[in-house]
């Protein structure tokens, strides 16, 4: 992370250029602009579904065949963001790529008592009732970011579902927010800023969010910006990281203290040289997880499904294969 662009600007300068090149490679057969963004950027193969869940209705594109593949984004991001190794991943599995509860095309639920509607846990179980719908017992999990955290709550509250676990970038949330450092509040300042009553965050980022929607060229940018111009998705984003901060580290506290850790196999995978690969020893972190934990730095930067996509698809595809 460099003092003069934060992690935001990061974000949407790589999307504008992942994206760039993803449109490039598109067949001249593509179809019309006016089709729905998630026919766009997945094409043939691929189906949208809405699937109502306990306390939500989640949006999927589905795709693929072979075993069930769980897919979740981080934030301020939606389901597009696995769209440059979702045709080659979909070869050997099915992939079940959804938008996070209040992210993307999916509902915006209330925000609930100590922001427990957004809570991993509820999250969580949207994803084993979408699955369920869906026919699937038992799944493979893959989650950047955000969807890392809800894969993480999800192994350790359903564990006869989860097989295997992927988080990409991330450690704990329960490490950071006992581990606060002054490089850790210089690197990931939203951290902080989100926390603040609404509607404070929620102002700033639709503002800032309006303008660069403005400004962009991308088609990437402008699907992102899409929704997350939404004042609804903003706020949900930003209950996303108070829950987090809250109710979250109150279920984290009482899982350490019965001594319970994620029991299927676990790979991490982040930017070696990004904020988390530099401020963390983020393979010994998650050790303490789990049972069975692996991982490795990869080139690029924190969305590593962006940015490097081709070792990422590789780790991916190696872990869940074995």
């Amino acid at each position: 992370m460099t003092n003069s662009k934060t992690r935001r600007q990061l974000f949407w300068q790589s999307a504008a250029a992942a994206g760039a090149a993803v449109l490039t490679a598109r067949k001249s057969g593509a179809q019309s602009s006016d089709e729905p963004a998630w026919q766009k950027f997945f094409g043939s193969g691929f189906r949208n579904e809405r699937i109502k869940t306990a306390g939500a209705e989640i949006n999927a594109v589905i795709g693929g065949s072979g075993p069930p593949v769980l897919m979740f984004h981080g934030a301020p991001q939606s389901l597009i963001t696995w769209r440059l190794i979702a045709p080659d991943l979909a070869r050997d599995f099915t992939l079940v790529m959804c938008d996070l509860r209040g992210y993307g095309d999916s509902s915006k639920p209330p925000d609930g008592e100590r922001h427990s509607n957004y809570s991993k846990r509820p999250m969580a179980q949207d994803g084993v009732d979408v699955m369920q719908h869906l026919g699937y017992q038992q799944f493979f999990m893959v989650g950047h970011d955000r969807g890392g955290r809800v894969g993480r709550r999800m192994a350790l509250d359903h564990p006869d579902r989860v097989r295997k676990l992927v988080v990409m970038d991330i450690v704990p949330a329960h490490y950071l927010y006992s581990h606060v450092t002054i490089e850790f509040v210089q690197a990931y300042f939203h951290w902080f800023n989100y926390l603040r009553p609404a509607p404070g965050p929620e102002n700033e980022l639709k503002t800032a969010n309006d303008a660069q929607l403005a400004r962009t060229t991308s088609d990437v940018q402008r699907e992102y910006l899409r929704t997350m111009t939404n004042p609804a998705t903003i706020h949900a984003m930003c209950e996303d990281y108070r829950a987090s901060a809250s109710i979250d580290l109150g279920y984290d506290e009482a899982d350490q203290k019965a001594g319970k850790k994620i029991q299927c196999p676990l790979l991490t995978l982040w930017a070696a040289t990004g904020a988390m690969g530099k401020l963390y020893d983020v393979l010994k972190i998650w050790k303490d997880e789990g049972v069975n934990v692996t991982g490795n730095g990869l080139p690029g930067n924190h969305s590593l499904q962006e940015s490097a996509p081709k070792e990422t698809l590789a780790e991916i595809q190696q872990f869940l294969k074995a």
